[in-house]
């Protein structure tokens, strides 16, 4: 005999299944929520740029700014204030050359930034984005002969980087650049310079991806030819994320990280299940700008799409989401909003 749509989802005593009644109301659903955001689990991304007083919004990414030292403190505190506790800082220097030699220079924008930051709110997490590309007059992420990229010459670079980021007082160290055995470098390049409680958060898949736009207008960081494919992922691998990711804790990262996000919602998932450690997820600014785009047009309930769309990044497995949304997200996770 066939079975109707209602036999189906009948149990042994022969009664109506009825999922419904976990939904019927607002503090049920609440009870009964499998995953959560949280306030200290977000990420805010800052641009730090030169000069005082310069808050200049980047004209892709509406409500992000390149903000100057002293604007980046005040950013700071009021994303505190909202409950965000963790700032990534993204240098723009005024004077860039072939080997992005600012990138380690004590007085560069990110580490005067660190150390203002660190004594203004002395509560909040400093993590720093290590890489050439915004120091480069070329705009790619290392050392270049001709247009190849030199791997072991920008380890280098980056572990100098990543030192002064950690003699300014970074607490956590982000390498974005995919360089080969960069993680081990800057590890021992850390431990060397007694700084071994510094943690190393890895953009450990990071792909060649689309989706990076925006950010190269906030960052400065177009490359002046070609593009990334040699040393960023390809999008269509997922077994190759997870070689590079067990390479870099094995080299002594901490914290993984896969970028973008949330189309890549199966390699993060992949990712945590296969080495249950902390997980990080970057919502990039492609990610950011569509959803403020389509908001403006209408099309979209700009609040909606950012919670579920963080909501889909944690259920994936991420356990840090870097995020421009943070302070809204915030704020009505605290209910102000």
């Amino acid at each position: 005999m066939t079975k109707t749509a209602t036999d189906r989802v009948t149990n042994d005593l022969g009664l109506l299944a009825r999922p419904r009644r976990l939904r019927g109301t607002t503090g049920i659903r609440d009870l009964v929520r499998e995953h959560r955001l949280a306030p200290e689990r977000l990420v805010y991304p800052l641009f730090i740029c030169e000069g005082t007083g310069v808050r200049r919004e980047v004209s892709s990414m509406p409500g992000v700014y390149q903000l100057s030292v002293d604007e980046a403190v005040r950013e700071t505190a009021d994303a505190r204030n909202d409950g965000v506790q963790s700032v990534l800082l993204f240098g723009l220097p005024a004077d860039k050359d072939g080997t992005g030699s600012t990138a380690s220079a004590p007085e560069a924008p990110v580490q005067r930034a660190i150390r203002a930051i660190r004594r203004d709110q002395p509560d909040v997490t400093v993590i720093t984005d290590v890489c050439l590309c915004e120091y480069t007059d070329h705009g790619h992420c290392g050392i270049l002969d001709g247009e190849q990229i030199l791997n072991d010459v920008t380890v280098e670079h980056l572990v100098s980087a990543a030192v002064s980021h950690a003699d300014a007082g970074a607490h956590i160290v982000a390498p974005s650049d995919m360089m080969d055995g960069r993680i081990g470098a800057i590890r021992q390049g850390l431990d060397a310079n007694g700084h071994q409680d510094v943690v190393i958060m890895s953009y450990a898949a990071k792909y060649c991806s689309a989706f990076y736009g925006p950010f190269r207008d906030a960052a400065d960081s177009a490359p002046a030819f070609g593009d990334r494919r040699t040393h960023q992922m390809d999008p269509a691998n997922v077994e190759e994320a997870l070689r590079e990711v067990a390479l870099d804790l094995e080299e002594g990262a901490d914290i993984v990280m896969v970028k973008p996000a949330l189309p890549y919602l199966d390699v993060i998932e992949r990712v945590k299940r296969e080495f249950q450690y902390p997980t990080a997820a970057y919502q990039v600014s492609g990610e950011y700008a569509m959803v403020k785009a389509a908001s403006r047009l209408g099309w979209l309930d700009e609040e909606r799409v950012v919670m579920e769309s963080l909501t889909a990044i944690g259920r994936a497995g991420a356990d840090i989401i870097i995020t421009y949304f943070a302070r809204d997200v915030a704020r009505r996770l605290r209910g102000e909003r």
